[in-house]
């Protein structure tokens, strides 16, 4: 653990004396926190010092006026000291994405990037991965996105055809699959390709994988001519194939660079009518793989000297990082690079001073944010008023955050609820929640909503009137300002016995009742007072109503197919007398999955260790 010590600070939230504090703090890095009268964290910051890094908001004039209302709001410092300052660099961010500070620049933490790799095997499969890399494979990456990989992985397999297939499926194969037949894999699994041409096929992949399209090219060509000069013909006519695969590949490939195997991140900055956007370009051995637009929270008013810097800071460390960095604005914190360069175990370079192809990156990358930064707006811009005009619809001045909730099943199968999260004109895709339904009768929507909305508020029911998630509560304590509740008057009475059961009768409910033969347009609002309202099929409040329960039932009904198909998975040779899980493994991995063992014959079942034959036909009989 980073910290040595803790030191606190309490006063009025009218009188707040920092005199006292400033005196106890030693001049050691470290990490300070300033809190108000209420306890609500305002901002988390590091210092090399924490002494003059704290006092310098009380002594400086010329700082901002976001900044001289920040420190208005103190009531309380607390400080932790730490070993170094890129220890404290570290726990700051920790403490900034775990407590999301109210005058933090915040970044949204997305989920890990892709990469593709190819596996150690003697005969490596490509694939597709997210998460933290192994050792024992070869991962070429990141991707700024699923597209950019998957698309990657095709260009390779029209090139090289390398293997795809999960290793249970390899070890099993009897006779070549589908995507030999239409010529994007040698089919090893089979023998059809020696180890030695599949590996020449790998490390030419790799060559290509790292940007080094002409040595790919003149390994294809040289081959091509010495297998011609030997009279191999059909070899020859394949390296031809591969060759005009590349340059077909080449001719549509992303853009790119004259840098060799550059690897390099391109972070670029716009600012429009108080919104900010980051733009993430990638370039990967010499390939620019795309990018990726960040839009931070809290950053309004601030430059890009301080944006950019903290964008750095929470998206790179423990993450994967390039060895250069090619930034629009400077970045005077010496510390940050030498920390990442100790986490990646490779130096990292931040440049500010772009000229000739980095400036091209540079101006590449400030066009993309402008235009997503263009989109963003005219995206919220929509969103506001169909936010207006519902606020008006309904007489609710402050609504802002809205929850909504669907129950979806197959005949009472794998029951599943969801619900979804509209605030601040957005869906807010990480505080969504699935709930499993369970002890409830087969289809019962009315048990399983009342089940749903016990589990959700609950917690809510006994927490404070106005909890705040920036002190480190869960979402889940945040109060709606309005639940919706897809189904009729019956879902909605269930919805206000359970409000009442716990307490919580001035929640606004309403329900989402389908029109007539469940047309599009046609929906009915009901309130708990009974009466219901039909908006204009063209009423931009009736449209995000529309947006947000069409996204409980989206996410409902994707995570009952998951369900239901796991546990139909499970079940049918689970429900196999003399079938356990040993047999049911060896099963599974004999034929690479259960679709298999179900187009098996008797025969082949046979074949599988443990299987007698009148086990085999048993097996048979049940999975048909």
């Amino acid at each position: 653990m980073p910290a040595i010590e803790e030191v606190a600070g309490m006063a009025s939230s009218y009188e707040f004396d920092p005199k006292p504090i400033l005196d106890s703090l030693p001049l050691l890095p470290g990490v300070y926190r300033f809190f108000d009268g209420k306890g609500e964290l305002l901002y988390v910051g590091k210092a090399n010092q924490l002494k003059k890094r704290v006092a310098s908001y009380y002594q400086k004039t010329n700082v901002s006026p976001r900044i001289r209302l920040m420190v208005s709001h103190i009531a309380r410092i607390e400080t932790t000291v730490t070993r170094s300052e890129a220890e404290a660099l570290l726990l700051e961010n920790n403490l900034i994405k775990s407590l999301r500070p109210r005058y933090n620049i915040l970044f949204r933490d997305d989920k890990s990037y892709p990469y593709i790799v190819l596996t150690g095997h003697p005969f490596p499969r490509l694939t597709y991965y997210r998460g933290a890399p192994n050792r024992q494979h070869q991962y070429f990456g990141p991707y700024p996105n699923s597209y950019a990989a998957k698309e990657s992985m095709q260009l390779l397999q029209r090139i090289f055809r390398i293997r795809t297939c999960e290793d249970s499926v390899f070890n099993n194969r009897t006779r070549p699959c589908l995507l030999h037949q239409i010529h994007r894999c040698t089919a090893p699994c089979v023998k059809l390709i020696s180890s030695e041409d599949y590996q020449a096929d790998i490390r030419n992949a790799v060559l290509l994988l790292q940007g080094r399209h002409q040595e790919v090219e003149q390994t294809l060509r040289a081959a091509m001519e010495k297998a011609a000069e030997g009279q191999h013909y059909e070899q020859a006519a394949a390296l031809r194939d591969q060759l005009r695969a590349l340059h077909t590949v080449q001719q549509k490939q992303f853009v790119e660079s004259t840098g060799g195997t550059t690897d390099a991140d391109i972070i670029a900055l716009a600012q429009e009518n108080g919104l900010v956007c980051v733009n993430l370009a990638m370039v990967r051995g010499g390939r620019h793989l795309g990018d990726k637009s960040f839009f931070p929270e809290h950053a309004e008013g601030l430059s890009a000297d301080e944006i950019v810097p903290a964008f750095i800071a929470q998206h790179y460390l423990n993450r994967s990082v390039p060895p250069l960095l090619v930034l629009d604005a400077e970045c005077h914190d010496k510390t940050l690079a030498q920390l990442l360069g100790e986490q990646a175990g490779h130096a990292v370079k931040i440049s500010t001073a772009a000229s000739g192809e980095r400036k091209q990156w540079l101006e590449m990358g400030q066009r993309n944010a402008l235009l997503a930064l263009q989109q963003r707006s005219m995206q919220q811009g929509g969103q506001k008023l169909r936010l207006d005009k519902l606020r008006e619809f309904l007489d609710m001045p402050d609504l802002n955050r809205i929850e909504c909730f669907d129950i979806s099943h197959t005949m009472g199968e794998a029951t599943q609820a969801s619900c979804v999260v509209y605030e601040n004109l957005d869906m807010r895709t990480s505080q969504y929640r699935r709930y499993n339904i369970t002890g409830v009768t087969p289809g019962d929507d009315y048990a399983a909503m009342r089940q749903v909305l016990t589990r959700r508020y609950r917690k809510l029911a006994g927490a404070c009137p106005e909890p705040s998630r920036r002190d480190g509560q869960k979402e889940e304590s945040t109060r709606p300002d309005l639940i919706l509740i897809d189904g009729g008057l019956g879902q909605l009475h269930i919805a206000m016995e359970v409000m009442h059961e716990l307490g919580m009768n001035d929640l606004a409910l309403a329900g989402v009742a389908k029109g007539e033969e469940r047309k599009a347009g046609l929906e009915q609002l009901i309130f708990p007072d009974g009466t219901a309202r039909q908006l204009r099929s063209d009423d931009p409040a009736l449209h995000l109503i529309q947006q947000i329960r069409d996204e409980a039932h989206r996410f409902a009904i994707t995570g009952h197919r998951a369900r239901r198909g796991k546990a139909r998975t499970a079940s049918s040779l689970e429900e196999i007398s003399g079938v356990g899980n040993k047999r049911r493994r060896s099963l599974l991995t004999h034929f690479g999955g259960l679709r298999e063992v179900t187009q098996a014959s008797v025969e082949q079942l046979c074949q599988v260790e443990g299987i007698s034959k009148s086990l085999a036909e048993a097996i048979y009989q049940q999975l048909h």
